[in-house]
């Protein structure tokens, strides 16, 4: 990687957090991906090859460490301590970036297949039926590069939640007719569940008693919390 020339310490660094796609590798290892496709999976646009050479770097910088998979063939990855260091950085950004930029929500940045992957891994199992719920999301307003992504499913148990691409051939429960961006606006908490059914951006179909069950089982990103007021002290 190319440097910057200076001993300071926010350049040297920047060297390392501010390469392109790094800081959103870290966001994925802080949210618990440990494998390389599950760490492609937050990050559709990126390429296998670049993602193998920023997790390389990382370890070179002491950020990342890898081990072999018990099984098959990959490697594990998990942040070192001094990994650990930036996840204060990687929370501060995306509180800025939900406060303050305008273009959060434009239409190129609506890729559905990244909104199902946050979303899968932000359910309430607690509050999960006993029996396996199925969810088939029909989006619309999906940008052009993204038109192979307007149908997706959630598998959701108790044991854990899974997010398809493909049809998994299990009966669905509830199909989710969604706006995109209603339900990205949603899932960052910028609108509300309700407010997006009222407006048309979300229409659920199903047996009544899942379907206003549904809501309760999506928690929010957890940037959601930067848009609450502060409590007064």
């Amino acid at each position: 990687m190319k440097g910057y020339g200076q001993f300071c310490p926010v350049a040297v660094a920047s060297e390392i957090f501010a390469e392109r796609w790094t800081p959103l590798i870290l966001r994925e290892l802080f949210s618990g991906s440990h494998r390389f496709n599950e760490i492609r999976s937050g990050m559709p646009l990126i390429s296998r090859t670049l993602l193998g050479q920023r997790l390389r770097e990382l370890e070179d910088a002491g950020v990342v460490e890898s081990s072999p998979l018990p099984a098959g063939r990959g490697r594990e990855y998990r942040l070192t301590k001094a990994g650990e260091e930036f996840r204060e950085v990687v929370e501060r950004l995306g509180a800025w970036g939900q406060r303050h930029v305008g273009h959060q929500f434009a239409p190129n940045n609506l890729d559905p297949s990244l909104l199902m992957w946050a979303m899968h891994r932000r359910i309430d199992v607690s509050r999960l039926p006993k029996p396996r719920v199925v969810v088939r999301f029909e989006f619309r307003g999906v940008p052009a590069r993204c038109m192979q992504v307007r149908t997706a499913w959630l598998v959701l148990e108790k044991s854990g939640s899974d997010v398809c691409m493909r049809d998994p051939g299990f009966e669905v429960d509830l199909v989710v007719h969604a706006d995109v961006g209603t339900l990205a606006r949603v899932h960052t908490g910028h609108a509300s569940f309700a407010a997006g059914v009222r407006a048309g951006g979300i229409k659920v179909e199903g047996p009544r008693a899942l379907a206003q069950a549904l809501p309760s089982w999506l928690l929010h990103s957890p940037f959601a919390d930067v848009l609450k007021p502060a409590h007064a002290g």
